[in-house]
Protein backbone atom coordinates (compact mmCIF):
# COMPACT_ATOMS: atom_id res chain seq x y z
CA UNK A 1 0.00 0.00 0.00
CA UNK A 2 2.70 2.75 0.85
CA UNK A 3 4.50 2.14 -3.02
CA UNK A 4 0.89 2.84 -4.20
CA UNK A 5 0.41 5.83 -2.18
CA UNK A 6 4.12 7.18 -3.33
CA UNK A 7 3.80 6.17 -7.31
CA UNK A 8 0.35 7.93 -6.68
CA UNK A 9 2.00 10.91 -5.41
CA UNK A 10 4.96 10.95 -8.20
CA UNK A 11 2.54 10.48 -11.05
CA UNK A 12 0.03 13.28 -9.92
CA UNK A 13 3.27 15.82 -9.80
CA UNK A 14 4.75 14.77 -13.06
CA UNK A 15 1.12 15.33 -14.75
CA UNK A 16 1.75 18.70 -13.35
CA UNK A 17 5.53 19.39 -14.60
CA UNK A 18 4.89 17.85 -17.91
CA UNK A 19 2.51 20.43 -19.27
CA UNK A 20 4.75 23.36 -17.80
CA UNK A 21 7.97 22.39 -19.46
CA UNK A 22 6.34 21.71 -22.68
CA UNK A 23 5.26 24.88 -22.25
CA UNK A 24 8.08 26.50 -21.50
CA UNK A 25 9.66 24.41 -24.97
CA UNK A 26 6.58 26.22 -26.97
CA UNK A 27 7.60 29.89 -25.61
CA UNK A 28 11.43 29.46 -25.68
CA UNK A 29 10.89 27.84 -28.96
CA UNK A 30 8.52 30.77 -30.76
CA UNK A 31 11.30 33.30 -29.33
CA UNK A 32 13.64 31.41 -31.17
CA UNK A 33 11.65 31.27 -34.24
CA UNK A 34 10.61 35.14 -34.31
CA UNK A 35 14.44 36.30 -33.53
CA UNK A 36 15.86 34.02 -36.31
CA UNK A 37 12.92 35.34 -38.79
CA UNK A 38 14.48 35.91 -42.17
CA UNK A 39 14.16 39.28 -43.78
CA UNK A 40 13.02 39.48 -47.17
CA UNK A 41 16.35 40.08 -49.59
CA UNK A 42 15.98 41.00 -53.08
CA UNK A 43 17.20 42.90 -55.95
CA UNK A 44 16.00 46.72 -55.95
CA UNK A 45 14.62 46.40 -52.50
CA UNK A 46 16.04 49.62 -50.33
CA UNK A 47 18.13 49.45 -47.80
CA UNK A 48 17.74 52.13 -44.88
CA UNK A 49 19.95 52.86 -42.04
CA UNK A 50 18.93 52.28 -38.36
CA UNK A 51 17.99 56.06 -38.15
CA UNK A 52 16.13 55.72 -41.36
CA UNK A 53 17.51 57.32 -44.20
CA UNK A 54 18.01 55.60 -46.97
CA UNK A 55 21.37 53.89 -47.78
CA UNK A 56 20.93 52.41 -51.31
CA UNK A 57 18.86 49.87 -53.64
CA UNK A 58 20.28 46.30 -53.24
CA UNK A 59 22.04 45.40 -56.18
CA UNK A 60 22.45 41.40 -55.96
CA UNK A 61 22.78 38.56 -53.54
CA UNK A 62 25.54 36.93 -52.86
CA UNK A 63 25.42 33.14 -52.51
CA UNK A 64 26.32 33.12 -49.41
CA UNK A 65 22.89 35.70 -48.37
CA UNK A 66 24.72 38.83 -47.87
CA UNK A 67 23.21 41.64 -49.85
CA UNK A 68 25.19 43.83 -52.13
CA UNK A 69 24.76 47.46 -52.50
CA UNK A 70 27.02 49.91 -54.90
CA UNK A 71 28.14 53.30 -53.12
CA UNK A 72 30.69 55.97 -54.37
CA UNK A 73 31.18 53.70 -57.37
CA UNK A 74 32.05 50.64 -55.26
CA UNK A 75 30.16 47.03 -54.65
CA UNK A 76 29.93 46.55 -51.14
CA UNK A 77 28.27 43.56 -49.03
CA UNK A 78 26.53 44.20 -46.10
CA UNK A 79 26.72 41.68 -43.43
CA UNK A 80 23.59 40.07 -43.43
CA UNK A 81 23.56 39.86 -39.72
CA UNK A 82 23.26 43.40 -39.30
CA UNK A 83 20.03 43.14 -41.04
CA UNK A 84 16.60 43.65 -39.35
CA UNK A 85 12.95 44.56 -41.07
CA UNK A 86 11.65 47.02 -39.41
CA UNK A 87 8.31 48.20 -40.34
CA UNK A 88 8.71 46.26 -43.51
CA UNK A 89 11.61 48.41 -44.11
CA UNK A 90 15.38 46.89 -44.50
CA UNK A 91 17.32 48.34 -42.14
CA UNK A 92 20.92 47.22 -41.45
CA UNK A 93 22.91 48.83 -37.78
CA UNK A 94 25.72 49.99 -40.25
CA UNK A 95 25.46 53.35 -41.48
CA UNK A 96 26.28 54.98 -45.03
CA UNK A 97 29.32 55.84 -43.61
CA UNK A 98 30.47 52.63 -41.80
CA UNK A 99 29.67 51.18 -45.22
CA UNK A 100 31.65 53.29 -47.59
CA UNK A 101 34.93 53.00 -45.51
CA UNK A 102 34.61 49.49 -45.73
CA UNK A 103 37.24 47.10 -47.58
Amino acid sequence: MKKFVALAAVASIAAFAVPAVAETTQSVRAVTEEAAAPVDLSAGKMLYAANGTRIAPIYRVAADGNPQVILNGRLITVPATSLTDAQGKLTTSLTKKDLASAK
